[in-house]
């Protein structure tokens, strides 16, 4: 018999961003007669190494492009604990406090995950498909400037429309985009949230690589540790900043950067520190949008083409990365192409909806003001922190999600 991995496999990739590229090159490592082809409406000649966006990595997903020889560690930020309150506390007396702190120590792990530029990130990732594709031609190709129209179902398959219509045993659509611009999924909810993200200095006396997840009546206010840059000055740090607010009482629309400064002071949680500047900010709108399947036929969704979540946990690229890595070891070990795909499709639900439901939980509980409600999710992040494997299970779901 034919062993699994053996299997011929057509496979075409549309979106050349971190979930497509990862997914490229584990199957072009692990499938070895697979021939893989990357679509991506983006021009070859776009520099991608400098795009600015900030993203957050679990560990897993760190641990993965550490596996595929394409993660820029000198480029990257390590998170070493991670900082969960909320305002007003609530129980800032007595010993009982309403806050959760998560270390990598404590979690015996060298790091809770990191924070990366985007382009820092894809610009490796396209680089080791590229090698790929010149060592292998045959196996691997890029077409970049070459957008997606249509992925149609045909005998066997698929037919991608890149201008040319060509054919493909199975299609991976990897490029989902952001809310607002999304066409609705099966599962939809518009949170009414906007997200103002930017970087800001602090003056900070927290050990670098210290992330906040900081809850406001408004919404979530998130601080990422980015990596030093040369111009820092002493007892200074660079913070990746997401703070969302409401989208129909927005605080912050009609301030100038200056303002929002004053602002983002009287915000921050306790322990990071004075904010010293911000940068001009750009925002987005909020929404979960979710497939109820990551299969149709021989196409299957990852990443934000299948669910796009709140960006309070920071999980949504993760996801993607998981999807990746499951969708292939199905099709390594799976008699067929569609036993595989209904493997990926079991194998992959439990972390899907429970990442999903959680993520939209904590979007939407932290900002119902009922009375005593802040009291409850006080005393709820109180437990947290006083019953350690409590946070060990959620230190373990925040690296690697649901297993």
């Amino acid at each position: 018999m034919t062993a699994p991995a053996e299997l011929p496999l057509r496979l075409a990739i549309v979106g050349a961003g971190p979930a497509g590229l990862t997914l490229a090159l584990l199957a072009h490592q692990l499938l070895p007669r697979a021939q893989v082809a990357v679509y991506d409406a983006r021009p070859a000649e776009r520099d991608v190494a400098a795009d600015p966006r900030t993203l957050a990595l679990s560990l897993g997903s760190v641990q993965l492009l550490e596996r595929l020889g394409a993660w820029p560690a000198s480029a990257a930020q390590p998170i070493t604990e991670v900082r969960v309150s909320q305002a007003p506390p609530t129980l800032s007396r007595g010993p009982l406090q309403a806050a959760v702190r998560i270390s990598a120590q404590e979690q015996a792990v060298p790091q809770l995950g990191a924070v990366i530029r985007y382009g820092a990130l894809v610009a490796p990732l396209q680089q080791a498909w590229q090698a790929a594709c010149a060592a292998a031609p045959q196996r691997a190709e890029l077409h970049l400037g070459r957008p997606v129209a249509a992925v149609k179902p045909v005998a066997g398959g698929v037919e991608i429309d890149a201008g040319i219509a060509e054919t493909a045993d199975l299609a991976v659509i990897a490029e989902g985009g952001v809310f607002a611009e999304q066409s609705r999924k099966a599962l939809s909810h518009d949170y009414r949230q906007q997200a103002w993200v930017g970087q800001v200095t602090l003056e900070a006396g927290f050990t670098p690589g210290t992330a906040f997840e900081h809850f406001t009546r408004e919404g979530p206010l998130a601080l990422l540790p980015l990596p030093a840059a040369p111009g820092d000055g002493a007892g200074t740090r660079q913070a990746a900043l997401v703070w969302c607010v409401a989208t129909d009482d927005d605080p912050l629309a009609p301030l100038d950067d200056t303002q929002r400064l004053a602002v983002l002071q009287h915000r921050l949680p306790d322990g990071a520190g004075r904010a010293l500047a911000l940068s001009p900010l750009k925002r987005f709108a909020l929404g979960l949008n979710a497939e109820t399947t990551l299969v149709q036929g021989r196409c299957v969704r990852i990443g934000n083409a299948a669910q796009t979540l709140h960006p309070v946990a920071g999980q949504g690229l993760n996801l993607g990365l998981r999807d990746a890595y499951s969708l292939v070891d199905a099709l390594r070990h799976a008699a067929d192409i569609d036993q595989a795909l209904r493997r990926t499709e079991w194998a992959r639900a439990p972390d899907r909806w429970a990442t999903i439901a959680s993520t939209d939980f904590l979007a939407r509980s932290f900002t119902w003001q009922a009375p005593g409600l802040a009291t409850l999710r006080g005393l709820g992040l109180a437990a947290v922190q006083a019953l350690p494997p409590v946070k060990a299970a959620l230190a373990r779901q925040m690296m690697f999600g649901r297993r």
